[in-house]
């Protein structure tokens, strides 16, 4: 949720971050509005209390205060009504009553963009920051990893059709294996770069949902059961981000950097017609989160060593990839700024994201409550959030598959995950 003090000393900054994200800046002149009208409610409301209470003064103080309080009753009278009129109106305009207009225009606000985020209105104006590896130059043409997993036996997209419908992968044998060794995988290098693994529930309230910003903005794109208003996590930032929701930590505690290896799910509502086949874009995948909770300092020099954590992923997989600067056009709500690693994929040989790395700011943790306190008795402070994937783990298996793939139709495994799955290859039925 945008702060409203970002508003109030720099209303320009945040119009010029609408803009540059596509938006029309005329909200910011209604927050503006009513951010007067609830001050000016406010001072009225002051101004009432101290004349009513100077003249109860006035009349504790005078020889006859039985007479000085009939003469002065009626303007007490007046000013209690104004005091009670300019209180209902300041209540109901206040920046941290809930449904009140200025918060649902804070809420609905997206993250005022960092100043180093391109410009640019669509992924195309995405910057290049650096590339690694050398894709491989093959002597056959390579396969798609849907066409690689049918043949191999590993993934059967025809009976997740039958069990689920569209967009849904049964992995079997050494499919579903090195799937799980990917994952656990992930999360050793995690612990050894000094995250505390977590294993979150799966269902979250609405609250949760909401604190993390999932809520109401992208509702449309969320499993939910709602009988008992649970939804299922579209990806373990939410429950991560919000663990700490309402507690105030020290700073000694800090950074907290956790991570998390659970399904994710989601309805991609907004994806018709794309990437329908394979494992790209599914209702339901696995993913290995990474989130830091830090002190607003340290959050940009956070999202270089977040985003350094996921590339060595690919690096130690020995998959070429590049990292992508995210234009203001392109950039998530929650976010101030984004980095996505695009991993190469040969078959359509092109680059496609297997991770996003961001800087949420302190716009998450003001919806959760997210504080923490610099020395004893100092007043509490808002956290910065940052998330990022380190990896998705379907995303890594197609692009292990088709980077691994050999003449004879077989896929060699990454020497890294060996000792994970236990098998070095896997080759046709």
């Amino acid at each position: 949720m945008l702060d409203i003090a970002v508003v109030r000393r720099d209303p320009d900054r945040v119009r010029r971050s609408a803009v540059r994200r596509g938006l029309d800046p005329a909200f910011v002149d209604e927050i503006v509005r009513l951010d007067l009208e609830y001050r000016a409610a406010l001072t009225a409301l002051e101004r009432a209390q101290a004349e009513k209470n100077r003249l109860s003064a006035e009349i504790g103080r005078a020889a006859d205060r039985a007479a000085a309080a009939r003469e002065m009753r009626p303007r007490i009278a007046e000013l209690a009504a104004a005091i009670e009129t300019h209180d209902t109106l300041a209540k109901g305009l206040a920046p941290d009553a809930a449904g009140s207009p200025l918060r649902v225009l804070l809420e609905s606000t997206p993250n005022v963009l960092d100043d180093a985020v391109p410009d640019g209105a669509t992924a195309d104006a995405n910057v290049t920051v650096r590339t690694w590896g050398t894709p491989r130059r093959f002597d056959f043409a390579p396969k798609a990893h849907w066409e690689l997993g049918e043949r191999l036996g590993i993934l059967d997209f025809e009976r997740a059709a039958k069990l689920s419908g569209s967009r849904f992968t049964v992995l079997r044998g050494a499919g579903a294996r090195l799937s799980r060794a990917i994952g656990a995988y992930f999360l050793d290098r995690a612990a050894a770069r000094g995250y505390l693994e977590v294993a979150p529930p799966l269902l979250v309230t609405r609250a949760t949902m909401w604190s993390t910003g999932q809520l109401s903005k992208f509702s449309d794109a969320m499993f939910a059961d709602a009988s008992a208003d649970l939804f299922l996590i579209p990806t373990a930032e939410v429950p991560l981000t919000a663990l700490h929701a309402g507690e105030i930590l020290a700073a000694d505690e800090l950074p907290r950097r956790y991570a998390a290896y659970t399904p994710c799910f989601r309805k991609e509502a907004g994806a018709a017609g794309k990437d329908t086949r394979g494992l790209i874009r599914q209702h339901q995948f696995e993913k290995v989160e990474l989130v830091w909770l830090c002190a607003p300092e340290d959050s940009f020099a956070a999202l270089e060593t977040l985003t350094h954590d996921a590339e060595s992923l690919l690096q130690e997989l020995e998959l070429p990839y590049r990292v992508m600067a995210l234009c203001a056009g392109d950039v998530g709500f929650n976010a101030a700024k984004t980095y996505d690693l695009e991993v190469w994929i040969p078959s359509s040989a092109s680059f496609r994201e297997i991770s996003s790395c961001s800087n949420c700011t302190d716009f998450q943790a003001r919806r959760s409550e997210l504080r923490f306190r610099r020395d004893v008795g100092a007043r509490p402070e808002l956290l910065h959030t940052l998330n990022g994937s380190g990896l998705a783990i379907g995303r890594t298996l197609l692009a292990v598959l088709e980077n691994y793939q050999q003449a004879d139709g077989s896929v060699r495994v990454p020497n890294v995950l060996i000792p994970y799955c236990g098998f070095d290859r896997i080759a046709p039925p």
